[in-house]
């Protein structure tokens, strides 16, 4: 089957100068970041830095990728019709999927990481972040779904069995199981740290469960199809279990959800457990999916909040703990330990 070729219509002279003006906006937002030496800089400057680059990145750079290398083509089918089992394999809208997409590969890494890299300065991590995503993080995560596309949704140790051999499949599949074993540990213990001795957070988190069950059957049996309506119910209930958490946390009751970390530990073992053996349809992704708005809303809040308070960072763009191996959130210098410290924020899905 041959690829269609992406035909793109000539850009007007409109489209060319916004083009040229978010590029000169950027560059001007990045030299001010970059030159400001024992100067506080305003936060705004990196807010517009990381939109214009993520836009420009996004139009040309993964353009270019899609039309050189990718070539898509709508008459191909994908695996979840080939292969439709209505468990794991199963076609979904692909406003759902790309909330399943971005809540599995959101997780707290993207938070703690930049914080803990925060004592290098906050030049570094600016860079490595913006620059990292446009062209490593987005790239791998495009090109290994794309890739295993084509192989019938093969994981990556299978691709590299096929390609490569048996000893390199074998070896990049016990990699990616060890390496998620220990993703999996550190954000357990991430989660499990935050939410222990919490009414507000286990209800609201714990609340997420059943809302997801309820869009999952909406959305299978009830209204196939009908995304937007699910939408809005998921996003009611989530304020309301967000909100309501408060509530259950100042109630009698509230003892039942204050959960030690033990405890924390077994229920959340268990949840994983159960969302891994049930359709994925079922929970799994509408639960992702639901993640999304809490995720996508927090950054939104954040960036308008950022250019509202225009507040003033204080911090020196590079510090003296990027050169040595003494710091107060971890021991290690700029390299390597800024490319481990941001691995996900980066990087993305490359775990």
């Amino acid at each position: 089957m041959k690829d269609w070729k992406i035909h793109l219509p000539k850009p007007s002279l409109l489209s060319i100068i916004i083009w040229v003006a978010v590029a000169l906006l950027g560059g001007l937002a990045w030299s001010l970041i970059a030159l400001a030496q024992g100067e506080t800089i305003n936060a705004i400057w990196f807010v517009i830095a990381a939109v214009c680059s993520y836009l420009t990145g996004y139009r040309f750079y993964a353009l270019y990728i899609q039309r050189k290398i990718m070539r898509p083509n709508d008459l191909r089918a994908t695996p979840s019709e080939s292969h439709n089992d209505g468990k794991e394999f199963d076609p979904t809208n692909r406003v759902v999927l790309f909330g399943h997409h971005f809540a599995s590969i959101a997780g707290a890494g993207r938070l703690v990481g930049p914080v803990l890299a925060a004592q290098m300065g906050y030049l570094p991590g600016t860079i490595w972040i913006i620059f990292g995503v446009i062209f490593a993080g987005g790239v791998q995560d495009m090109l290994v779904l794309w890739y295993s596309h084509r192989r019938r949704a093969k994981s990556i140790g299978a691709m590299a069995h096929d390609e490569v051999g048996r000893f390199a499949g074998g070896l990049t599949s016990f990699i990616v199981f060890i390496m998620t074993m220990i993703v999996l540990a550190v954000l357990a213990l991430i989660c499990v740290t935050a939410m222990a001795n919490s009414a507000w957070a286990v209800f609201s988190i714990g609340m997420t469960i059943p809302i997801a069950l309820l869009m999952g059957i909406y959305l299978k049996y009830i209204r196939p199809g009908h995304v937007n309506e699910i939408s809005a119910i998921g996003f009611i209930l989530l304020l309301v279990a967000i909100f309501g958490g408060r509530w259950v946390s100042e109630s009698s009751f509230a003892h039942i959800f204050m959960l030690s970390p033990t405890a924390l530990v077994w229920w959340v073992m268990g949840y994983t457990f159960f969302a891994a053996i049930i359709p994925a349809w079922i929970l799994l992704t509408p639960r992702d999916y639901l993640s999304m708005f809490m995720k996508i809303g927090t950054i939104a809040v954040l960036a308008i909040a950022v250019v509202g308070v225009r507040p003033d960072v204080t911090i020196p763009a590079l510090t003296n703990f990027a050169h040595n191996t003494d710091g107060p959130a971890f021991a290690g210098s700029l390299f390597p330990f800024l490319f481990v410290t941001i691995a996900c924020g980066a990087l993305s899905g490359f775990h």
